[in-house]
Protein backbone atom coordinates (compact mmCIF):
# COMPACT_ATOMS: atom_id res chain seq x y z
CA UNK A 1 0.00 0.00 0.00
CA UNK A 2 1.34 3.40 -0.98
CA UNK A 3 0.20 6.45 0.97
CA UNK A 4 1.92 8.78 -1.49
CA UNK A 5 0.17 7.39 -4.56
CA UNK A 6 -3.22 7.54 -2.90
CA UNK A 7 -2.61 11.14 -1.81
CA UNK A 8 -1.39 12.09 -5.29
CA UNK A 9 -4.47 10.61 -6.96
CA UNK A 10 -6.90 12.19 -4.49
CA UNK A 11 -5.32 15.63 -4.80
CA UNK A 12 -5.16 15.40 -8.60
CA UNK A 13 -8.82 14.40 -8.95
CA UNK A 14 -10.08 16.96 -6.45
CA UNK A 15 -8.12 19.70 -8.21
CA UNK A 16 -9.31 18.65 -11.66
CA UNK A 17 -12.96 18.64 -10.56
CA UNK A 18 -12.65 21.72 -8.38
CA UNK A 19 -13.94 20.07 -5.20
CA UNK A 20 -13.19 22.30 -2.17
CA UNK A 21 -12.67 19.47 0.32
CA UNK A 22 -12.39 15.69 0.16
CA UNK A 23 -11.45 12.87 2.52
CA UNK A 24 -10.64 9.29 1.52
CA UNK A 25 -9.85 6.17 3.51
CA UNK A 26 -8.73 2.70 2.45
CA UNK A 27 -8.68 -0.49 4.53
CA UNK A 28 -6.71 -3.46 3.21
CA UNK A 29 -5.91 -6.57 5.23
CA UNK A 30 -6.16 -4.72 8.52
CA UNK A 31 -4.11 -1.66 7.50
CA UNK A 32 -5.60 1.80 7.08
CA UNK A 33 -4.57 4.67 4.81
CA UNK A 34 -5.99 8.15 4.63
CA UNK A 35 -5.75 10.95 2.10
CA UNK A 36 -7.36 14.38 2.28
CA UNK A 37 -7.31 17.49 0.13
CA UNK A 38 -8.66 20.99 0.45
CA UNK A 39 -10.55 22.80 3.15
CA UNK A 40 -13.72 22.52 5.20
CA UNK A 41 -14.95 25.97 4.13
CA UNK A 42 -13.82 28.47 1.51
CA UNK A 43 -14.84 31.36 3.76
CA UNK A 44 -13.22 29.98 6.92
CA UNK A 45 -10.66 27.48 5.65
CA UNK A 46 -9.42 24.64 7.81
CA UNK A 47 -7.65 21.61 6.30
CA UNK A 48 -9.83 18.55 5.80
CA UNK A 49 -8.52 15.43 7.54
CA UNK A 50 -9.71 11.93 8.38
CA UNK A 51 -11.65 13.24 11.38
CA UNK A 52 -13.62 15.91 9.49
CA UNK A 53 -17.37 15.33 9.53
CA UNK A 54 -19.34 15.21 6.29
CA UNK A 55 -23.07 14.47 6.00
CA UNK A 56 -23.20 10.90 4.67
CA UNK A 57 -26.84 11.02 3.53
CA UNK A 58 -28.11 7.56 2.53
CA UNK A 59 -25.07 5.72 3.88
CA UNK A 60 -27.07 6.28 7.10
CA UNK A 61 -29.38 3.49 5.97
CA UNK A 62 -26.68 0.88 6.64
CA UNK A 63 -26.70 1.90 10.31
CA UNK A 64 -30.50 1.80 10.57
CA UNK A 65 -30.61 -1.65 8.97
CA UNK A 66 -27.87 -3.00 11.25
CA UNK A 67 -29.73 -1.73 14.32
CA UNK A 68 -32.86 -3.54 13.15
CA UNK A 69 -30.84 -6.71 12.60
CA UNK A 70 -29.68 -6.47 16.21
CA UNK A 71 -33.33 -6.31 17.26
CA UNK A 72 -33.98 -9.33 15.02
CA UNK A 73 -31.15 -11.22 16.73
CA UNK A 74 -32.63 -10.33 20.13
CA UNK A 75 -36.01 -11.72 19.07
CA UNK A 76 -37.71 -8.33 19.24
CA UNK A 77 -38.33 -7.94 15.49
CA UNK A 78 -39.25 -10.50 12.82
CA UNK A 79 -38.18 -9.57 9.29
CA UNK A 80 -41.17 -11.39 7.82
CA UNK A 81 -43.71 -9.79 10.13
CA UNK A 82 -46.03 -7.09 8.82
CA UNK A 83 -44.89 -3.58 9.68
CA UNK A 84 -48.28 -3.06 11.33
CA UNK A 85 -47.28 -5.56 13.99
CA UNK A 86 -44.91 -2.90 15.28
CA UNK A 87 -46.56 0.27 13.95
CA UNK A 88 -50.29 -0.53 14.18
CA UNK A 89 -51.28 3.02 13.23
CA UNK A 90 -49.76 2.63 9.75
CA UNK A 91 -52.10 3.73 6.97
CA UNK A 92 -51.27 3.95 3.26
CA UNK A 93 -53.02 4.96 0.07
CA UNK A 94 -53.85 1.27 -0.43
CA UNK A 95 -55.17 -0.62 2.60
CA UNK A 96 -54.10 -4.02 1.26
CA UNK A 97 -50.54 -2.77 0.89
CA UNK A 98 -50.59 -1.40 4.44
CA UNK A 99 -51.59 -4.85 5.69
CA UNK A 100 -48.98 -6.73 3.67
CA UNK A 101 -45.76 -4.72 3.85
CA UNK A 102 -43.15 -6.51 5.94
CA UNK A 103 -40.06 -5.28 7.74
CA UNK A 104 -37.87 -6.92 5.07
CA UNK A 105 -39.81 -5.08 2.34
CA UNK A 106 -38.65 -1.83 3.93
CA UNK A 107 -35.03 -2.94 4.27
CA UNK A 108 -34.63 -4.18 0.67
CA UNK A 109 -36.77 -1.46 -0.94
CA UNK A 110 -39.53 -3.78 -2.13
CA UNK A 111 -42.39 -2.18 -0.18
CA UNK A 112 -43.76 -0.45 -3.27
CA UNK A 113 -43.49 2.99 -1.65
CA UNK A 114 -42.55 6.01 -3.74
CA UNK A 115 -39.28 7.84 -3.01
CA UNK A 116 -40.31 10.06 -0.11
CA UNK A 117 -42.78 12.47 1.41
CA UNK A 118 -42.19 16.11 0.54
CA UNK A 119 -41.17 18.05 3.65
CA UNK A 120 -43.37 21.14 3.66
CA UNK A 121 -41.85 22.40 6.90
CA UNK A 122 -45.21 22.23 8.63
CA UNK A 123 -46.83 20.04 11.24
CA UNK A 124 -45.15 17.23 13.15
CA UNK A 125 -41.78 16.51 11.47
CA UNK A 126 -40.89 13.58 13.75
CA UNK A 127 -41.05 9.94 12.69
CA UNK A 128 -44.50 9.66 14.25
CA UNK A 129 -45.57 12.66 12.20
CA UNK A 130 -44.16 11.06 9.07
CA UNK A 131 -46.27 7.94 9.62
CA UNK A 132 -49.37 10.12 9.93
CA UNK A 133 -48.65 11.64 6.50
CA UNK A 134 -47.90 8.36 4.68
CA UNK A 135 -51.44 7.93 3.25
CA UNK A 136 -50.64 10.69 0.72
CA UNK A 137 -47.47 8.94 -0.54
CA UNK A 138 -48.00 7.25 -3.93
CA UNK A 139 -47.55 3.50 -4.25
CA UNK A 140 -45.67 2.35 -7.33
CA UNK A 141 -46.14 -1.43 -7.05
CA UNK A 142 -47.63 -4.11 -4.78
CA UNK A 143 -45.38 -5.11 -1.85
CA UNK A 144 -42.65 -7.49 -2.97
CA UNK A 145 -43.28 -7.01 -6.69
CA UNK A 146 -40.13 -5.03 -7.49
CA UNK A 147 -37.32 -3.02 -5.95
CA UNK A 148 -37.50 0.77 -6.00
CA UNK A 149 -35.32 2.81 -3.69
CA UNK A 150 -37.42 4.54 -1.02
CA UNK A 151 -36.34 7.03 1.61
CA UNK A 152 -39.81 6.88 3.12
CA UNK A 153 -39.45 3.12 3.62
CA UNK A 154 -36.31 3.59 5.71
CA UNK A 155 -37.85 6.37 7.74
CA UNK A 156 -40.75 4.04 8.48
CA UNK A 157 -38.19 1.41 9.52
CA UNK A 158 -36.82 3.99 11.95
CA UNK A 159 -40.26 4.28 13.49
CA UNK A 160 -40.17 0.51 14.11
CA UNK A 161 -36.91 1.04 16.05
CA UNK A 162 -38.61 3.70 18.17
CA UNK A 163 -41.70 1.59 18.87
CA UNK A 164 -39.76 -1.56 19.77
CA UNK A 165 -37.17 0.14 21.99
CA UNK A 166 -39.41 2.81 23.49
CA UNK A 167 -36.67 5.37 22.81
CA UNK A 168 -36.35 8.29 20.40
CA UNK A 169 -34.69 7.00 17.24
CA UNK A 170 -31.40 8.80 17.79
CA UNK A 171 -31.05 7.52 21.36
CA UNK A 172 -31.93 4.01 20.26
CA UNK A 173 -29.29 4.12 17.52
CA UNK A 174 -26.65 5.30 19.97
CA UNK A 175 -27.47 2.41 22.32
CA UNK A 176 -27.88 -0.30 19.67
CA UNK A 177 -25.01 0.50 17.31
CA UNK A 178 -23.05 3.75 17.56
CA UNK A 179 -21.74 3.43 21.11
CA UNK A 180 -21.03 -0.34 21.08
CA UNK A 181 -19.04 -0.02 17.84
CA UNK A 182 -17.13 2.99 19.18
CA UNK A 183 -18.30 5.50 16.57
CA UNK A 184 -17.70 8.67 18.57
CA UNK A 185 -17.81 10.97 15.52
CA UNK A 186 -20.92 9.54 13.87
CA UNK A 187 -23.79 11.75 14.94
CA UNK A 188 -27.31 12.97 14.26
CA UNK A 189 -28.25 16.62 14.37
CA UNK A 190 -26.64 20.02 14.23
CA UNK A 191 -25.99 20.20 17.95
CA UNK A 192 -23.55 17.27 17.76
CA UNK A 193 -22.02 18.08 14.37
CA UNK A 194 -21.29 21.72 15.10
CA UNK A 195 -18.97 20.96 18.03
CA UNK A 196 -16.69 18.96 15.72
CA UNK A 197 -14.72 19.86 12.60
CA UNK A 198 -17.16 19.63 9.69
CA UNK A 199 -17.19 20.28 5.95
CA UNK A 200 -19.46 22.94 4.48
CA UNK A 201 -21.30 21.81 1.33
CA UNK A 202 -21.19 23.66 -1.99
CA UNK A 203 -23.07 23.59 -5.28
CA UNK A 204 -21.66 24.74 -8.60
CA UNK A 205 -23.96 27.34 -10.18
CA UNK A 206 -24.53 27.70 -13.93
CA UNK A 207 -21.86 30.43 -14.05
CA UNK A 208 -19.32 28.08 -12.44
CA UNK A 209 -19.33 29.87 -9.09
CA UNK A 210 -19.37 27.73 -5.95
CA UNK A 211 -22.21 28.62 -3.62
CA UNK A 212 -22.75 27.41 -0.07
CA UNK A 213 -25.39 24.69 0.16
CA UNK A 214 -28.09 25.62 2.67
CA UNK A 215 -29.37 23.98 4.80
CA UNK A 216 -26.50 21.73 5.82
CA UNK A 217 -27.70 18.47 4.24
CA UNK A 218 -30.81 17.09 5.98
CA UNK A 219 -30.16 18.84 9.29
CA UNK A 220 -33.15 21.17 9.16
CA UNK A 221 -34.41 22.77 12.33
CA UNK A 222 -37.07 20.58 13.93
CA UNK A 223 -36.95 17.92 11.20
CA UNK A 224 -36.10 14.43 12.47
CA UNK A 225 -38.30 12.42 10.15
CA UNK A 226 -35.51 11.78 7.64
CA UNK A 227 -32.83 10.70 10.12
CA UNK A 228 -33.18 6.91 9.59
CA UNK A 229 -32.81 7.28 5.82
CA UNK A 230 -30.18 9.98 5.67
CA UNK A 231 -29.49 11.99 8.82
CA UNK A 232 -26.00 10.96 9.93
CA UNK A 233 -22.78 12.90 9.70
CA UNK A 234 -19.52 10.98 10.02
CA UNK A 235 -15.82 11.01 9.25
CA UNK A 236 -13.65 8.82 7.04
CA UNK A 237 -12.00 7.46 10.18
CA UNK A 238 -15.32 6.43 11.73
CA UNK A 239 -16.60 4.98 8.45
CA UNK A 240 -13.52 2.73 8.19
CA UNK A 241 -14.24 1.62 11.76
CA UNK A 242 -17.80 0.89 10.56
CA UNK A 243 -16.37 -1.13 7.67
CA UNK A 244 -14.17 -3.10 10.10
CA UNK A 245 -17.28 -3.90 12.14
CA UNK A 246 -19.15 -5.10 9.03
CA UNK A 247 -16.16 -7.31 8.15
CA UNK A 248 -15.99 -8.79 11.65
CA UNK A 249 -18.02 -11.17 13.77
CA UNK A 250 -20.46 -8.69 15.28
CA UNK A 251 -18.21 -7.67 18.22
CA UNK A 252 -20.85 -8.69 20.74
CA UNK A 253 -23.39 -6.33 19.17
CA UNK A 254 -25.13 -9.07 17.21
CA UNK A 255 -24.23 -12.60 16.08
CA UNK A 256 -21.99 -12.87 13.04
CA UNK A 257 -24.64 -14.91 11.22
CA UNK A 258 -27.16 -12.06 11.47
CA UNK A 259 -24.58 -9.46 10.49
CA UNK A 260 -23.39 -11.42 7.47
CA UNK A 261 -26.98 -12.22 6.49
CA UNK A 262 -27.17 -8.60 5.37
CA UNK A 263 -24.80 -9.48 2.48
CA UNK A 264 -27.05 -12.20 1.07
CA UNK A 265 -29.13 -11.30 -1.98
CA UNK A 266 -32.80 -10.76 -1.29
CA UNK A 267 -33.81 -9.22 -4.63
CA UNK A 268 -32.14 -8.66 -7.99
CA UNK A 269 -31.56 -5.27 -9.59
CA UNK A 270 -31.64 -4.73 -13.31
CA UNK A 271 -29.42 -2.40 -15.31
CA UNK A 272 -28.23 -0.43 -12.30
CA UNK A 273 -24.87 1.20 -11.66
CA UNK A 274 -25.61 0.79 -7.96
CA UNK A 275 -25.29 -2.99 -8.03
CA UNK A 276 -26.70 -6.30 -9.17
CA UNK A 277 -29.04 -6.72 -6.23
CA UNK A 278 -30.00 -5.80 -2.69
CA UNK A 279 -29.07 -7.73 0.40
CA UNK A 280 -30.54 -6.29 3.55
CA UNK A 281 -29.88 -2.63 2.77
CA UNK A 282 -26.53 -3.21 1.05
CA UNK A 283 -26.17 -2.90 -2.70
CA UNK A 284 -24.43 -6.06 -3.93
CA UNK A 285 -21.67 -5.99 -6.54
CA UNK A 286 -19.87 -8.69 -8.50
CA UNK A 287 -16.30 -7.71 -9.35
CA UNK A 288 -15.27 -10.62 -11.53
CA UNK A 289 -16.15 -13.17 -8.88
CA UNK A 290 -15.36 -10.95 -5.89
CA UNK A 291 -18.45 -9.91 -3.94
CA UNK A 292 -18.70 -6.30 -2.88
CA UNK A 293 -21.25 -4.59 -0.67
CA UNK A 294 -21.70 -0.86 -0.70
CA UNK A 295 -23.85 2.20 -0.30
CA UNK A 296 -23.66 5.77 -1.48
CA UNK A 297 -25.21 8.97 -0.29
CA UNK A 298 -26.04 12.30 -1.90
CA UNK A 299 -27.23 15.41 -0.12
CA UNK A 300 -27.29 19.13 -0.75
CA UNK A 301 -23.71 19.80 -1.88
CA UNK A 302 -22.39 16.61 -0.23
CA UNK A 303 -21.58 13.12 -1.57
CA UNK A 304 -20.47 9.95 0.20
CA UNK A 305 -19.43 6.49 -0.95
CA UNK A 306 -18.65 3.32 1.02
CA UNK A 307 -17.60 0.03 -0.58
CA UNK A 308 -16.54 -3.16 1.20
CA UNK A 309 -15.09 -6.36 -0.33
CA UNK A 310 -15.28 -8.93 2.50
CA UNK A 311 -13.22 -11.66 0.83
CA UNK A 312 -10.21 -9.33 0.59
CA UNK A 313 -10.72 -7.54 3.93
CA UNK A 314 -10.97 -4.35 1.89
CA UNK A 315 -12.94 -1.13 2.15
CA UNK A 316 -12.80 2.29 0.58
CA UNK A 317 -14.57 5.44 1.78
CA UNK A 318 -14.77 8.70 -0.16
CA UNK A 319 -16.40 11.95 0.98
CA UNK A 320 -16.65 15.17 -1.03
CA UNK A 321 -18.36 18.52 -0.47
CA UNK A 322 -19.40 19.73 -3.92
CA UNK A 323 -22.47 19.08 -6.06
CA UNK A 324 -22.62 17.68 -8.61
CA UNK A 325 -18.87 17.09 -9.00
CA UNK A 326 -18.51 15.22 -5.71
CA UNK A 327 -20.26 12.25 -7.30
CA UNK A 328 -17.75 11.68 -10.15
CA UNK A 329 -14.92 12.35 -7.70
CA UNK A 330 -16.09 9.58 -5.38
CA UNK A 331 -16.67 7.18 -8.27
CA UNK A 332 -13.18 7.80 -9.61
CA UNK A 333 -11.67 7.10 -6.17
CA UNK A 334 -13.55 3.80 -5.86
CA UNK A 335 -12.51 2.70 -9.36
CA UNK A 336 -8.88 3.65 -8.73
CA UNK A 337 -8.77 1.85 -5.37
CA UNK A 338 -10.32 -1.32 -6.80
CA UNK A 339 -7.80 -1.41 -9.60
CA UNK A 340 -4.79 -0.37 -7.52
CA UNK A 341 -5.32 -2.64 -4.51
CA UNK A 342 -7.45 -5.53 -5.80
CA UNK A 343 -6.60 -5.63 -9.49
CA UNK A 344 -10.26 -5.11 -10.41
CA UNK A 345 -10.80 -3.06 -13.56
CA UNK A 346 -14.32 -1.97 -14.39
CA UNK A 347 -14.88 -1.30 -18.06
CA UNK A 348 -17.29 1.55 -18.83
CA UNK A 349 -20.54 0.58 -20.56
CA UNK A 350 -20.43 1.18 -24.31
CA UNK A 351 -23.69 2.52 -25.80
CA UNK A 352 -25.01 1.66 -29.24
CA UNK A 353 -25.16 4.27 -32.04
CA UNK A 354 -28.11 6.65 -31.94
CA UNK A 355 -31.35 5.06 -33.16
CA UNK A 356 -34.05 7.64 -33.99
CA UNK A 357 -36.95 5.16 -33.83
CA UNK A 358 -35.98 3.85 -30.41
CA UNK A 359 -35.39 7.37 -29.18
CA UNK A 360 -38.86 8.52 -30.21
CA UNK A 361 -40.38 5.64 -28.27
CA UNK A 362 -39.03 6.80 -24.90
CA UNK A 363 -39.12 10.61 -25.09
CA UNK A 364 -41.45 12.32 -22.65
CA UNK A 365 -41.78 13.38 -19.04
CA UNK A 366 -41.38 11.03 -16.07
CA UNK A 367 -41.74 11.90 -12.38
CA UNK A 368 -41.55 10.93 -8.75
CA UNK A 369 -43.06 12.94 -5.91
CA UNK A 370 -40.40 15.67 -5.86
CA UNK A 371 -38.66 15.52 -9.24
CA UNK A 372 -39.29 15.61 -12.96
CA UNK A 373 -37.22 13.66 -15.44
CA UNK A 374 -37.32 14.65 -19.10
CA UNK A 375 -36.18 12.45 -21.99
CA UNK A 376 -35.82 14.40 -25.23
CA UNK A 377 -34.22 14.30 -28.65
CA UNK A 378 -31.57 16.95 -29.25
CA UNK A 379 -30.47 16.70 -32.85
CA UNK A 380 -29.02 13.25 -33.34
CA UNK A 381 -28.80 12.32 -29.68
CA UNK A 382 -31.11 11.30 -26.84
CA UNK A 383 -30.87 13.33 -23.62
CA UNK A 384 -31.95 12.99 -19.99
CA UNK A 385 -32.45 15.88 -17.60
CA UNK A 386 -33.66 15.59 -14.03
CA UNK A 387 -34.50 18.19 -11.42
CA UNK A 388 -36.67 19.29 -8.54
CA UNK A 389 -40.20 20.28 -9.53
CA UNK A 390 -40.43 24.06 -10.05
CA UNK A 391 -43.48 24.38 -7.82
CA UNK A 392 -41.51 22.88 -4.93
CA UNK A 393 -38.67 25.34 -5.43
CA UNK A 394 -41.13 28.22 -5.46
CA UNK A 395 -42.94 27.03 -2.33
CA UNK A 396 -39.81 26.34 -0.29
CA UNK A 397 -38.05 28.98 1.78
CA UNK A 398 -34.86 26.86 1.69
CA UNK A 399 -32.26 26.57 -1.05
CA UNK A 400 -32.28 23.30 -3.00
CA UNK A 401 -29.59 21.53 -5.04
CA UNK A 402 -29.32 22.56 -8.70
CA UNK A 403 -30.94 20.43 -11.38
CA UNK A 404 -29.01 18.07 -13.62
CA UNK A 405 -29.32 19.62 -17.11
CA UNK A 406 -30.02 17.56 -20.21
CA UNK A 407 -27.14 15.14 -20.84
CA UNK A 408 -26.64 12.56 -23.57
CA UNK A 409 -27.69 8.97 -22.96
CA UNK A 410 -27.30 5.88 -25.12
CA UNK A 411 -29.03 2.51 -25.29
CA UNK A 412 -26.97 -0.52 -24.30
CA UNK A 413 -26.72 -3.84 -26.14
CA UNK A 414 -29.30 -6.42 -25.09
CA UNK A 415 -33.05 -6.09 -24.98
CA UNK A 416 -32.89 -2.42 -25.96
CA UNK A 417 -34.39 -0.98 -22.77
CA UNK A 418 -31.20 -0.41 -20.76
CA UNK A 419 -29.25 2.85 -21.10
CA UNK A 420 -26.19 4.70 -19.81
CA UNK A 421 -25.66 8.44 -19.25
CA UNK A 422 -22.56 9.47 -21.17
CA UNK A 423 -21.81 13.01 -19.93
CA UNK A 424 -22.44 15.52 -17.15
CA UNK A 425 -22.67 15.10 -13.40
CA UNK A 426 -24.41 11.72 -13.71
CA UNK A 427 -22.00 10.29 -16.28
CA UNK A 428 -21.78 6.51 -16.01
CA UNK A 429 -25.15 6.06 -14.31
CA UNK A 430 -27.13 3.21 -15.82
CA UNK A 431 -30.84 2.45 -15.80
CA UNK A 432 -33.66 0.97 -17.84
CA UNK A 433 -37.12 1.69 -19.21
CA UNK A 434 -40.11 -0.26 -17.88
CA UNK A 435 -42.90 -1.57 -20.12
CA UNK A 436 -46.50 -2.57 -19.62
CA UNK A 437 -47.84 -5.94 -20.81
CA UNK A 438 -48.70 -4.38 -24.17
CA UNK A 439 -45.12 -3.14 -24.61
CA UNK A 440 -45.81 0.53 -23.90
CA UNK A 441 -43.14 2.46 -21.99
CA UNK A 442 -44.44 3.18 -18.46
CA UNK A 443 -41.42 4.36 -16.50
CA UNK A 444 -37.68 4.81 -16.26
CA UNK A 445 -35.34 3.67 -13.50
CA UNK A 446 -32.40 5.83 -12.46
CA UNK A 447 -30.34 5.53 -9.27
CA UNK A 448 -32.59 2.65 -8.20
CA UNK A 449 -35.75 4.78 -8.32
CA UNK A 450 -38.70 4.34 -10.63
CA UNK A 451 -39.92 7.50 -12.35
CA UNK A 452 -43.40 6.95 -13.79
CA UNK A 453 -44.21 8.23 -17.26
CA UNK A 454 -46.75 11.04 -17.13
CA UNK A 455 -46.45 12.74 -20.54
CA UNK A 456 -45.30 10.75 -23.58
CA UNK A 457 -44.17 12.80 -26.52
CA UNK A 458 -46.92 13.62 -29.00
Amino acid sequence: MSQDRLSEFVSSQATELGVPGVAVGVLLEGREMYASHGVTSLANPSPVDENTLFPVASVSKTFTATALMRLVAEGKVDLDAPVRHYVPELRLADERAAERITVLNLLNHTAGLDWNLIDDGKGDRSLAGLVEKLPVLPLIAPPGARASYSQAGYNLAGRIVEKVTGLPFEQAMASLVLEPVGLTDTVYGLAEAMVRKFAVGYNRADDGELRVARPWNAFKEGARGDNPGGGLASSVSDLLRWARFQLGDGDGVLPAAELHRMRERTVALRGSTLGEGFGICWFLHDFGGLQGIGHGGSGNGQFAELLIVPERDFAVVSLANLGPDGYPFNQSVVRWALERYLGVTEKPAQPLPYDAARAREVVGRYEIDAMNLDIAVDGARLTLGVGIKPELREASDEEMPPDHPAAAIGFLPGDGDEYVITEGGLEGQRGYFSRAADGAITGVDIAGRLFSRVAPAS
